[in-house]
């Protein structure tokens, strides 16, 4: 099994139940990936206890419409098949959670109805401890990936971490069974080949931290974007990219688009190049992380400039959680604007760019969000924030940021706040309709806080079947071949739900292989 996440364990101990012998490959120093940095928040219904214990009635046919439902965008395009066995093994799976050591907070299970599901299934994790060396991060995913590391390893699952897979082997480069994996030791870079007499389970985690695979589905998606769970885990592609290599087919590539809930979103956190958690002082990864980041309680205290230094989008928008009818949220407007409003010119012809978003405030602003404009809080080292006594000396700085490869020109961050201002007066904001603009930016020292947009969940992967074994482009099984998660395609569910099923069931299906 490739991958130590919300599908890897719960496939491993699923296939050790069975009486397989599992190794579980992790790049990275600890287990958990994507889940552990998550708010344990697990939806997964059909009549669960804990649905019984609060009087939620549920059935799997019910998880199965909800989630196909022809309304909604975030579930008209799923694959029927895959949501069907999906809806089968809710109930089994929580079960097999709630044995295999995660707890549950015990309340009424809620919705998230942008997901499209409208019945409560939501339910959360407790946090495993308040030991950041154990949780990472603090966050209550910590309670369903160590639970679960615990008991992979009581069963005798083997766990190699900073152990990468390289290459799926197969018996010909695009036919015959997959025999195994090729891993790199990435502590001596050593290379190891293991034999898989049953199957392999690729639980890698999706692909938005890939640069090859994320533009294969949006190709605005470049390099600037930084993704959710960063810089602990990295939503890698290897499933993905190696799957291809040996002919396996992406599926449900439509659901990869970024008008789906939390594909591509606004920061929580500004002033951090990693804004979608706010990464605690003291964790294992707070160094690599650079600062927490600073919250911002009323977007009235700052505009958003793209990397030219020019307003693009009302900066108040923003993700309406409980929007029910399926239509475009209007955040999708504002991050196409984000990631494509910069026009510059390159040998002489107009090309549209993204780079960099910059949150523009002054000290007024400070002391109304009172924010603390000083590390850990925001990343000055590393270029994500940025403070100067004028505006035209703050847009000189911000080519110290990798991503700002086009100089600002203090002009135009001048003329852009000078506008703005004008806008305040007026009471109205003819540009972008920004609802009454209450504050002038004027007040020195001004301040630059990154807050470009982020990537988090992967919606699309390799074409798999009910079985969760992974089709060929041909439609074909590849033998001894799984995926789950993230990596898998067809689905576009929030959340550990979708991951833990995934696994359970390629656990199921890969430990009954016959060879």
């Amino acid at each position: 099994i490739v991958g130590s996440g919300a599908s890897g364990l719960p496939a491993a101990i699923r296939a050790r139940d069975l009486n397989a012998s599992v190794i579980v490959v992790e790049e990275n120093f600890d287990i958990g990936g994507h889940g552990i940095i998550s708010q344990g928040s697990v939806a997964l219904g059909g009549g669960t206890s804990v649905q019984k214990k609060h009087g939620v009635k549920d059935s799997a046919d019910q998880v199965y419409l909800e989630n196909t439902r022809p309304d909604h965008v975030h579930t008209r395009y799923a694959d029927r098949k895959v949501v069907r066995a999906f809806a089968d093994h809710n109930v089994e799976t929580f079960e097999f959670l709630l044995a295999n050591g995660v707890r549950f907070v015990d309340v009424r299970p809620m919705t998230i109805p942008a997901e499209g599901f409208l019945t409560p299934r939501r339910q959360t994790t407790y946090p495993w401890s308040q030991d950041l060396k154990e949780t990472i991060n603090n966050t209550a995913g910590s309670g369903l990936m160590r639970a679960l590391e615990k008991s992979a390893r009581a069963k005798g699952v083997e766990i190699l971490l900073q152990h990468q897979m390289t290459r799926i082997v197969r018996e010909k480069p695009t036919s015959g069974r997959v025999l195994g994996i090729s891993v790199t030791n990435l502590e001596d870079d050593s290379t190891i080949n293991i034999r898989a007499r049953q199957a392999v389970i690729a639980c890698t985690g999706g692909s938005s931290s890939n640069l090859v695979i994320r533009t294969i589905y949006n190709p605005l998606l470049t390099e600037e974007y930084q993704v959710g769970c960063e810089p602990y885990s990295r939503q890698s592609g290897d499933a993905e990219q190696q799957g291809m290599a040996i002919g396996a087919s992406l599926g449900g590539t439509n659901n990869m688009r970024t008008e789906s809930y939390l594909a591509l979103v606004k920061p929580q956190w500004l002033g951090a190049r990693y804004g979608y958690d706010r990464w605690k002082p003291g964790g294992p990864v707070f160094d690599k992380a650079g600062a927490s980041g600073i919250p911002v309680q009323d977007y009235q205290d700052l505009i958003l400039v793209n990397m030219l230094g020019a307003r693009f989008y009302d900066e108040t928008v923003g993700v309406h959680l409980f929007n029910t009818d399926g239509n475009s949220d209007p955040v999708f407007d504002y991050l196409a604007a984000a990631v494509s409003s910069a026009v510059i010119e390159v040998n002489g012809v107009k090309q549209r760019a993204g780079g960099p978003v910059w949150a523009i405030f002054d000290a007024d602003a400070v002391t109304r969000e009172e924010w603390d404009p000083r590390p850990p809080f925001v990343d000055i080292e590393n270029g994500y924030f940025f403070s100067a006594d004028t505006l035209e000396e703050l847009a000189r700085k911000l080519t110290r940021n990798v991503y700002q490869k086009t100089p600002m020109a203090p002009a135009a961050l001048t003329g852009t706040v000078t506008r703005y201002n004008s806008h305040v007066d007026l009471g109205q904001d003819p540009d972008f309709n920004k609802p009454t603009p209450r504050y002038k930016i004027q007040t020195p020292p001004f301040y630059a806080a990154w807050a470009t947009p982020i990537l988090h969940d992967t919606y699309s992967g390799l074409r798999v079947n009910e079985k969760f074994q992974v089709m060929d482009i041909f439609g074909q099984v590849i033998p001894g071949f799984y995926c789950a998660g993230e990596s898998a395609g067809g689905f576009a569910l929030h959340g550990l739900g979708r991951a833990t099923v995934g696994g359970y069931i390629a656990g199921t299906n890969a430990a009954k292989e016959r060879v």
